[in-house]
């Protein structure tokens, strides 16, 4: 499969670590892509569910590949979320084409455009309602291991996937109503600072919409996630359009089991401190 030209590409909440995390559709489409700037739009390690005991090849291909970007000349933006917030004491490392910070305000195509995560809106990095958080996170991921043994019977029986936590989400007015009120919220604050563009993560929603207000309009987007929808969002020829990630068109694909050497021992993902993933990006 040749690889697509993209001028940005923004993705977020991999969640890498974690039972939910389709870290084989992530590797099969950063192999099929070749992106100017690769913007990491936060919760791409998870650290808050992290376990040494559960970090899959699978799951550090994703990172082989990464780091195969940045050789081939990719520059790369890593927006710390709250889910790998402990990299925030890094943040503004910035060596060679590879950057660390907790937002971007660019201008793209002539578009002043900001990014950042949007874990800024919510109270979940803080006190007791982080540990309810993190709780909430388990209860989450054995969720995700229940609909992964679900969709394996539909699969059996010809029927299409279905995700439960989507369903759950979808049908709870109070996640619907903090849905748009996140959308609302980082739209007005995008078009009081006077920005064209702005792009989130965070809650796991893919959108792009015009926000109208009576200061103004900004174009509101978000990259989604690759627990659930497996979704990104390109710029090509100044068009933002949202990527479904679709298996059909990687039915040949072949995910190639990565071999350990000096350079790369375990990545030195699976030590105490997640910040070493950083140098294990850096210092190759």
């Amino acid at each position: 499969m040749s690889k697509r030209n993209i001028d940005v590409v923004v993705v977020s909440d991999l969640h890498l670590g974690t039972y939910g995390c389709h870290a084989n559709e992530i590797v099969n489409y950063l192999k099929s892509i070749s992106p100017q700037l690769l913007v990491l739009n936060g919760d791409i390690i998870d650290g808050w569910q992290f376990n040494k005991r559960y970090f899959p090849i699978a799951h550090l291909q994703v990172i082989k590949e990464l780091m195969n970007l940045l050789s081939n000349g990719t520059r790369i933006v890593y927006i710390t979320g709250n889910h790998d917030e402990m990299l925030r004491r890094y943040s503004d490392i910035s060596m060679g084409n590879f950057q660390l910070t907790d937002k971007l305000v660019m201008d793209i195509d002539g578009k002043k455009t900001w990014i950042f995560h949007g874990d800024v809106f919510d109270t979940t990095t803080k006190g007791g309602a982080k540990l309810i958080a993190k709780l909430g996170g388990h209860g989450y991921d054995l969720l995700i291991l229940l609909n992964r043994f679900i969709n394996w019977v539909l699969k059996i029986f010809g029927k299409p996937k279905m995700s439960l936590s989507k369903k759950v989400k979808d049908g709870v007015k109070k996640a619907v109503s903090f849905i748009n009120n996140f959308e609302q919220t980082a739209a007005e604050l995008a078009i009081e600072k006077k920005y064209d563009y702005v792009i989130c993560g965070h809650i796991h929603q893919p959108q792009k919409r015009i926000v109208k207000t009576k200061d103004g309009e900004v174009m509101y987007m978000n990259s989604g996630d690759w627990v659930e929808n497996l979704t990104a969002l390109e710029l090509n020829a100044g068009e933002w359009t949202i990527y479904q990630y679709d298996e059909k068109h990687f039915e040949k694909a072949t995910t190639q089991v990565i071999t350990m050497n000096k350079k790369m021992p375990v990545l030195n993902v699976l030590t105490d401190d997640i910040g070493m993933f950083i140098n294990s990006i850096v210092a190759r």
